[in-house]
């Protein structure tokens, strides 16, 4: 027998599991004097010299939030290592008192004097071991008890630093009380009520209630309620009933932890927390367990097979076990409640049925949960499962319930724990942060989330992959929000991903890897460029799945689609993609990259947008041809692991790229000057002189400047007409239409000096650059069709004129074999 958590309104023992603590709780508390009857040994004389004076009535001020267990009081107990202090109490509102002399906690004397409206005199000051041996009246029976020494739980944070002892009705009490060998008192029934025991004037009260109101009432009668006031704090609730519980002293099965604790930490240690600060939550938990109560008092559950005799004493040993087993192995758990007590009993004790009662009491669902290792993995190992489970996924309030219960039972039985990895996770909340109620409206339906609200303008269908995604883009450890404006943000996310795959797709339709792969070796310096970048997010997402960082797959992939590969590269890339020659080595290295990053992205991607990828992957053009090596479904293809060349970059080089991106933007902010002024409209019309302050980027830039590939010189990373560097800041301002200096920092670029000048020369129709060049003009003539002409239908920019050129017309340079309005030589 001991004090459990009890719901009256549900009338059982609770788990800590089954409790909820909701805010706005407020307990009726009290201080009250009880009054002292005899000082002990250890008390200093001069204090026992005050206490023996005529006329002092002395008493230990104590404080509880539960009035109603004061009549089961048996004990007030101190912290050995405090001080306390004997105070005279002056001023009116002692007069009414039954004791003027109080015995408190020193630190707390001052806002005992303000709560009490009373000035307190110390008359000495002492250590709470020197109270020991001590004892006092309670205050409302024939009863005298001790001052007992209790624990680190005593404190000064509230109260007078005294506790009120009641056996019967908390742990820390009955711990106490099998230290002092007090009596388990507990006068309160199922229901809730006082029992008989509590005396004529309590009996058939419901402690929380009018019993409390009845107890409140006496102590005042008597002289020794000192104050009474409301308290706001934290109150255990039956999670099922959302009413309050009590602690109560009952007959239980207990399953005691001290036997295993230290094996369960040390299982605890050889587990993979995710977040890892699960690990310090369920060792606190575990190190302060208390014995298990697995039995309930409940109507419905896994019976506890135990017989009773006529005195109460219980019949349980392996022989009728092992006949319950099987037993409930041929007919299921009902056979408990269906079979007589004779039926039940093995053959050689079947003649005891006369005097045995069943047991009503059924096992606590934390243990039947927390058993599931056994009959859902370990039990079917032969079929290919593994003990322990690879991974154990809740929310964050089962490090009290699911992960330890497993955790308990499986140290018990095996020895170890019934999982390598425990995961958790927090609740949703609405776009505010608050909890989704119906009552408020706030709920937002998965459902509709998916195939849209009646409104659609309101709850538009955004499909299964956007709420897929909104959970891959949350911080899942803690909890999360979501609502319209949300999903709206996520939905863009969607849009761009969907986008960026399907201009992918649509760049490579006429592209063979068999025959138009173009090798590493011979790939220009940015497409390398963007393959190292490929492979330091696919690492990053490798990582990131392998410890189930959703939100970094989700940032990762969108980061790099958003930036790198989107704003620059395939920016830069329409160019080799729409006007160089079908079969160019630029446009072919260029594809050659796409098709590595297509397929790198739809194997991260699938996990989280899993219709969308299959989507793409299904429409990838190597599915037309009869010999594509392509599996049937993305999530048939495995991982696109990155070939190990596209992560050989240097530093030195990846450094001087990650330079370009403030380069580029100081060049575009040059150009914004004067479309700001209506004097440029496409950056084309514009010839860019450069100069950057750090030499190791200069040198670098002018490199790419020089490669002559058609993918690396800098009018096509910045899409200007031409780029120039020059030597000095003055010289690229030198003669331009408006100079743009801007200041990158030391360790990016230095100070990048951009002078925008009109473009030379003439516009070419294809490529639409400005070039001095321009050899000749095609006539207005409209000749028969040739190659050419298809080949521009096919890629060109501007596909207004199909004229073919004249016969004497001779192709030479990146646009050879290509039908143009003007032709750059």
């Amino acid at each position: 027998k001991k004090p459990v958590h009890w719901s009256p309104s549900s009338r059982t023992a609770l788990a800590e599991a089954e409790l909820e603590y909701p805010e706005g709780h407020t307990s009726r508390s009290i201080y009250v004097a009880m009054p002292i009857t005899v000082v002990g040994d250890n008390v200093p004389a001069e204090v026992k010299e005050l206490l023996a004076t005529p006329g002092i009535r002395a008493a230990f001020a104590i404080w509880t939030t539960t009035p109603w267990t004061i009549p089961a009081n048996l004990a007030v107990a101190v912290n050995a290592d405090l001080d306390y202090c004997l105070v005279k109490a002056e001023g009116e509102t002692a007069t009414g008192w039954h004791s003027d002399h109080l015995i408190v906690a020193e630190a707390l004397v001052n806002s005992l004097a303000e709560k009490f409206s009373t000035p307190l005199q110390v008359l000495a000051t002492f250590k709470g071991e020197c109270l020991e041996g001590c004892h006092y009246q309670h205050p409302l029976y024939e009863r005298v008890s001790p001052l007992v020494i209790g624990g680190d739980y005593i404190t000064t944070d509230s109260g007078t630093g005294l506790v009120h002892t009641a056996p019967g009705h908390g742990q820390e009490d009955y711990q106490v009380g099998l230290r002092y060998g007090l009596p388990l008192l507990s006068p309160v029934d199922d229901a809730g009520c006082f029992t008989d025991e509590a005396g004529p004037g309590f009996a058939g009260l419901a402690v929380q209630k009018e019993g409390n109101q009845a107890v409140v009432e006496a102590l005042t009668s008597k002289g020794v309620l000192l104050k009474e006031e409301q308290y706001a704090h934290k109150y255990p609730y039956d999670w099922r009933t959302k009413k309050p519980t009590i602690f109560r002293a009952t007959s239980q099965w207990f399953a005691s932890v001290e036997g295993f604790r230290s094996a369960a930490l040390d299982a605890i240690r050889g587990v993979s927390w995710v977040p890892a600060v699960g690990q310090n939550r369920i060792t606190a938990m575990t190190e302060g367990r208390n014995d298990w109560c697995i039995s309930r008092q409940r109507k419905w559950g896994v019976p506890i097979p135990v017989f009773y005799d006529k005195r109460g004493e219980p019949l349980l040993t392996e022989q009728t076990l092992n006949h319950i087993t099987s037993l409930v192995a041929q007919h299921g758990s009902d056979i408990w409640w269906a079979a007589s007590v004779e039926e039940l009993l093995p053959a050689d004790l079947k003649h005891l049925a006369p005097e045995l009662t069943k047991g009503e009491d059924t096992m606590d669902v934390w243990f039947d949960s927390g058993s599931s290792w056994a009959g859902v993995v370990q039990a079917r190992e032969s079929e290919g499962l593994r003990f322990p489970a690879d991974l154990y996924l809740e929310g964050s309030d089962q490090h009290r319930g699911w992960f330890q219960s497993s955790l308990l039972t499986s140290v018990a039985a095996t020895g170890k724990a019934p999982y390598k990895q425990v995961l958790t996770h927090g609740f949703v909340l609405d776009e505010k942060g608050n909890k989704m109620s119906k009552s408020l409206g706030n709920v937002v339906d998965p459902r509709v989330v998916i195939t849209g609200g009646k409104d659609e303008r309101k709850d538009p269908p955004y499909g299964a992959d956007v709420l897929r995604l909104w959970v891959a883009s949350v911080d899942y450890s803690t909890d999360v929000m979501i609502g319209s404006g949300i999903l709206k943000q996520v939905a863009e996310a969607y849009r761009k991903l969907r986008g960026t795959l399907r201009f992918l797709l649509g760049n490579l339709a006429d592209f063979n890897p068999a025959s138009d792969a173009v090798p590493y070796e011979q790939l220009p310096a940015v497409d390398k460029w963007l393959l190292a970048k490929h492979a330091q997010v696919m690492a990053e997402v490798q990582e990131a799945y392998e410890t189930y960082q959703f939100r970094r797959v989700f940032q990762s992939c969108v980061n790099f689609v958003s930036g790198e590969l989107s704003s620059f590269y395939l920016d830069t890339a329409k160019d080799r993609m729409y006007i160089q020659d079908r079969n160019s080595h630029s446009r072919r290295s260029c594809q050659t990259v796409q098709a590595a990053v297509l397929q790198g992205l739809l194997s991260s991607l699938a996990p989280l947008v899993p219709h969308m990828a299959e989507d793409a992957w299904l429409n990838h053009p190597q599915h037309s041809s009869s010999s594509s090596s392509l599996p049937a479904s993305v999530f048939l293809a495995g991982w696109a692991a990155p070939d190990q060349q596209w992560s050989s970059m240097s530093d030195a080089a990846l450094g001087c790229w990650s330079a370009l991106p403030a380069v580029r933007e100081a060049v575009t902010k040059g150009l914004e000057l004067l479309r700001a002024h209506k004097e440029l409209g496409s950056s084309l019309e514009a010839s860019v002189t450069l100069h950057v302050s750090d030499p190791k980027v200069a040198s670098w830039l002018a490199d790419l400047n020089l490669a002559g590939n058609a993918a690396d010189e800098l009018k096509y990373l910045f899409i200007t007409s031409s780029v120039q560097l020059a030597d000095s800041a003055e010289a690229a301002a030198a003669g331009a239409w408006v100079t743009k200096t801007v200041e990158t920092g030391y360790d990016v670029a230095g100070v990048v000096t951009v002078g925008v000048h009109k473009a030379a020369g003439s516009k070419c129709a294809r490529c639409w650059m400005y070039s001095t060049q321009v050899s000749w003009l095609v006539s207005s003539l409209v000749f028969p069709p040739t190659p050419c002409v298809t080949l521009h239908v096919s890629h060109g920019r501007n596909n207004k004129n199909t004229q073919s050129p004249p016969a004497a017309c001779q192709h030479s340079g990146m646009h050879s074999h290509k039908h143009c309005k003007y032709v750059c030589q």
